[in-house]
């Protein structure tokens, strides 16, 4: 087959997702936090750009009746934001665009990431646990051999404060004898936090133990000689070893609950993340009412000062004034798109109280199956908009703080009809805590308190939810009478 070139036309159809609809999605899916760095990076960087100095202030919604509050909250949420022209601003169609867009764009094309390392990152640190203890081998008189080995065992402690390395490892790496890396090891076990640098939590709990003098008591020799029947609470046997009685074991054994499980854990220096709830759902006059929180989001408008310029014509040149145009533009869809990010949040939340109602007025027992496809279709949206305001996005209810995700859940059948998995952990959650904590409840017991309400589920799905909730197997939940 001859290859050659020719010209073809071809007529198709596609959609381009422009800058600006990558923008109001990226809008759509920040959270708060996030979210007001991008709108403080877009103001220094568009002049058009400002903030209004004096936001309009916010009413108690306690002091107002339900009614007031109701008209107040749907105006905030569907009125027009200050600068909006209609005219030149256009709804944006979610449902006909890729869910694919490029993770790293940046509102101002000069504005890193949010997430991006400053110079602050390399020159300002918090503690940590390695820090405190290269801090403690500092202060010791040693040799270099002596200082090599012990920055190779502080050079593998976990976060928890374990050292995960051997012996040999030490030898080999460092070219030491085992007696000498043996007591390095010693010494920096020696350091603070008490039960630093065990190989693991027995040894740890051991070597605390030892800083408090008690090697020849009780509790050091169950730790030493009946972990096993520790960890699963059988203190009858350890009383029958050990010649002691029931009350002692049990004294001794509250001497090691009052023990640190993970030394290194107090020292982690991990950054926390506050929580800041996107939309508030107050209860008044026994009505429901979703307002959103606007609290420390800049309230941006059009700059006067430039629109004024803008139209006087005789005082700008045609370059400065397409400059400001395009500013303008850009201002104008960054409010529009924000004030959209507003109205979706609000539609959402106001078909999550609809389709959730029960658990808003009773609690996480009477959550009921939910998904993306039930609330896209309830507000007239595409899932992949239901999935980028859900995440991330917190509720501050009656009934706690929640993410907008953690309303949908997955359906179990029962007999009569049903019921939100979520609503069955909570279920399970609620049996162990009322439980004899002398007499635990098995798996196949709690399945059948479950079936007993009318809740047909195998024992491993029981094991499976309580594993999800962190709640021991019952040989370790269970605890002597006193």
């Amino acid at each position: 087959m001859a290859l050659e070139l020719r010209q073809q036309l071809k007529l198709s159809q596609k959609l381009v997702m422009t800058p600006q609809l990558r923008q109001a999605i990226k809008l759509l899916q920040l959270n708060r936090l996030e979210l007001t760095d991008a709108l403080q990076a877009e103001m220094e960087q568009n002049p058009l750009l400002e903030e209004i100095n004096e936001p309009p202030e916010k009413e108690n919604p306690d002091s107002l009746s339900a009614g007031e509050v109701k008209e107040k909250v749907e105006t905030e949420a569907t009125g027009q934001v200050a600068g909006d022209d209609p005219a030149t601003v256009a709804e944006v169609n979610w449902e006909d665009y890729a869910n694919n867009f490029d993770s790293d764009f940046s509102f101002a094309r000069e504005t890193p990431p949010a997430d991006a390392p400053t110079q602050f990152d390399f020159i300002s640190a918090a503690t940590g646990l390695i820090s405190f203890m290269q801090w403690q081998v500092s202060h010791i008189d040693l040799d270099d051999l002596d200082k090599e080995i012990a920055l190779y065992i502080l050079g593998n402690i976990s976060g928890h404060g374990f050292f995960e390395a051997d012996i040999e490892d030490i030898c080999d790496y460092v070219h030491c004898t085992t007696e000498e890396a043996k007591g390095m090891l010693r010494l920096v076990q020696s350091l603070d936090p008490p039960g630093i640098a065990a190989r693991n939590v027995q040894e740890s709990l051991l070597l605390q133990l030892e800083r408090k003098g008690l090697e020849d008591t009780l509790a050091y020799r169950i730790l030493q000689d009946f972990m096993k029947e520790l960890q699963t609470r059988n203190y009858a046997l350890i009383a029958r070893q050990t010649k002691y009685t029931a009350r002692e074991v049990q004294a001794a054994v509250d001497v090691i609950s009052d023990l640190v499980t993970y030394p290194g854990n107090e020292y982690s220096n991990e950054q926390i993340n506050y929580v800041i709830p996107d939309v508030y759902l107050y209860k008044i006059d026994g009505e429901f009412i979703v307002q959103l929180n606007n609290d420390g989001l800049p309230h941006l408008q059009l700059s006067e000062e430039y629109m004024k310029m803008i139209k006087d014509k005789k005082k700008l040149e045609s370059k400065s004034r397409s400059y400001l145009q395009e500013h303008k533009r850009n201002a104008q869809w960054i409010i529009k798109s924000l004030q959209q990010r507003q109205q979706t949040i609000y539609k959402v939340m106001n078909s999550l109280l609809k389709f959730q109602h029960d658990f808003f007025e009773n609690g996480s027992a009477f959550l009921k199956p939910l998904v993306l496809h039930d609330v896209a279709k309830d507000i007239g949206m595409h899932e992949s908009t239901i999935s980028r305001v859900t995440t991330n996005k917190y509720v501050h209810t009656p009934q706690g703080i929640y993410e907008l995700k953690y309303f949908f859940s997955t359906a179990v059948a029962t007999k009569s009809g049903e019921i939100a998995a979520e609503a069955i952990r909570t279920r399970i959650e609620r049996i162990v805590r009322q439980e004899d904590a002398a007499k635990p409840y098995s798996d196949s017991k709690i399945a059948g308190f479950l079936h007993d309400e009318g809740i047909k589920i195998a024992r491993r799905t029981v094991a499976k939810y309580r594993e999800q909730l962190k709640i021991l197997p019952v040989k370790h939940r269970r605890k002597a009478r006193r």
